[in-house]
């Protein structure tokens, strides 16, 4: 079965994470994607290790393990942009786009002839992505974003850890760059709809994605505690701002997550936990009850799961239908018999490590298919197929530009 974007064609001239993420999900998504790197250098993330990538011989290449997460299924190409040469090869490139991924600084691609209005011309179909710190307007615009900081002004680090009071309390990061991430997933919905606008219109347009608009806008319940209320959610570790009991709870031999979402799985967790004093007490007969009781609730019941094993219980109130579940770490995921049986881990051929070990689009299509057959890419490991056979360039114009600058010749696959 093909792809559900086969035939679409992408230039990705993005870097580091939010903008890579978005391309991979075109590339799986059965799209070509052409990644655009500096030449020498490539993509900031190729270097962002140790870990990094093992040849056949046990020995590390120069494959950061960031640059893996985020790079599959994609066509490298080494341009200069800063050269008329360069440009030159990205404006024909764009020619036979679809959509175009950037996150340069707001303004930095006008400069050289490549921002939208300019490419808009070349091709009015264009589906032109820009993704940026803070968006193309306002007081902010001129700042460089990167995801820590985003988490930090947008509000998830005020929610996110211990209470002050707490052991270990005060601001945390979520433990992946989660703003990126979800810009990534934003931006696609986003380019996939602009392309059926064009279907419709006929037209492209520009998109303007900035990080902190899009955590702002995932904030989800505790946006609207606030708006709400007008007061600010507070840190809380690892409890619910709405929900009670709905948290991290100690075991025998260490924790596990109860979620108990409403009532009715309240008075199912009391009668297995043999807790049938608490489903009797009117403190704890609804959520908003148990909400206002929280403390003395979490006191009682900690005082129970304490006495079995983290196992104990996962298998006790799971057979009741009660959700909760271990804490488990990366090795433990992989190892899951559920994560297994949903193809989570793929492998691929590599140029460099023989085979590779990657993460599966969580996707699952009926009448369509998840591309992977094209491991991330080595640095500009498809110069001759995007000059030779997308571009289709004449002999002279090949040698011209395979020798230069835009392209660096001796790194090519």
């Amino acid at each position: 079965m093909p792809g559900a974007l086969e035939g679409f064609r992408v230039l990705d001239m993005s870097r580091i994470l939010a903008g890579p993420w978005l391309g991979q999900l075109l590339a799986d998504l059965g799209a070509e994607v052409w990644k655009v790197e500096r030449p020498g250098s490539g993509d900031d993330t190729r270097q962002w290790g140790p870990p990094y990538l093992k040849d056949k011989n046990d020995e590390d290449t120069s494959e950061a393990a960031y640059f893996l997460s985020a790079n599959r299924g994609k066509k490298s190409i080494c341009i200069d942009i800063r050269s008329d040469e360069g440009q030159e090869l990205i404006k024909k490139l764009v020619g036979k786009a679809d959509i175009l991924i950037e996150n340069y600084k707001t303004g930095d691609l006008d400069r050289y002839g490549l921002g939208y209005e300019d490419l808009q011309r070349i091709n009015p179909g264009l589906i032109y992505c820009s993704i940026t710190g803070f968006g193309h307007t306002g007081p902010y615009r001129d700042r460089a974003g990167y995801d820590m900081a985003i988490q930090a002004i947008g509000g998830l680090m005020g929610i996110t850890g211990e209470a002050a009071d707490q052991p270990g309390g005060g601001p945390q990061k979520v433990g992946i760059p989660i703003a990126d991430i979800l810009t990534g997933l934003y931006s696609c919905v986003a380019v996939l709809a602009a392309c059926h606008h064009r279907n419709i219109t006929g037209t492209g347009q520009h998109v303007d994605m900035a990080l902190l608009d899009v955590l702002v806008g995932s904030l989800a319940n505790q946006n609207l505690n606030y708006l709400t209320t007008g007061v600010a959610p507070k840190l809380m570790g690892n409890a619910h701002p709405n929900i009670v009991p709905y948290q991290v709870f100690k075991t025998s031999n260490g924790s596990f997550i109860l979620a108990v979402g409403n009532d009715g799985q309240f008075q199912k967790f009391c009668k297995a936990a043999d807790l049938d004093e608490l489903a009797q007490d009117p403190r704890f007969e609804t959520n908003s009850d148990r909400l206002a009781n929280r403390a003395e609730l979490v006191g009682k019941i900690g005082a129970v799961t304490g006495l079995k094993t983290t196992e104990a219980w996962v298998e006790l109130l799971t057979a009741v239908g009660v959700p909760c579940a271990p804490i488990q770490t990366l090795d433990q995921v992989f190892a899951d018999p559920q994560v297994i049986d949903r193809g989570m881990k793929v492998s691929m051929p590599h140029p460099l490590a023989g085979e590779i070990d990657l993460v599966a689009n969580p996707i699952k299509f009926s009448n369509s298919t998840i591309e992977y057959d094209a491991a991330p890419p080595t640095l500009n490991q498809h110069r001759d197929y995007i000059l030779k056979e997308v571009l289709q360039l004449s002999k002279e114009e090949y040698v011209r530009l395979a020798s230069g600058a835009p392209v660096k010749a001796d790194s090519a696959a």
